[in-house]
């Protein structure tokens, strides 16, 4: 999976296209990531002993979308990845589109 946490996405299909945010968590195994402020449901949440002092009530969260569905972002504009191996032997991600580094 070539999207870490902290990077900036842009969805590229879905109910949110065009929305652009940071990522939260990515989960490897599902192939999927949380991206701030995008996909957001709402939560039905009981009032329970281990929520001491926290109501019930309706909570707004991101849910996970699927890697596919967002893009890295480079000036605004979605990216494909690349790797490279500098000559020190490390492995970096660099843009498709202009070969920066990312």
């Amino acid at each position: 999976m070539k999207i870490k946490k902290g990077d900036e996405v842009i969805v590229i299909a879905g109910k949110d296209k065009g929305a652009t945010g940071k990522v939260l968590r990515v989960d490897r195994s599902r192939e999927r990531v949380v991206v701030e402020g995008v996909n957001i449901i709402t939560k039905n949440i009981k009032a329970d002993a281990q929520r001491a002092g926290k109501e019930s009530g309706r909570v707004q969260v991101e849910a996970p979308l699927h890697v596919s569905n967002v893009a890295l972002v480079e000036d605004g504009k979605p990216v494909r990845i690349g790797y490279r191996i500098d000559e020190d032997g490390t492995k970096v991600r660099v843009s498709r589109r202009t070969g920066k580094e990312i």
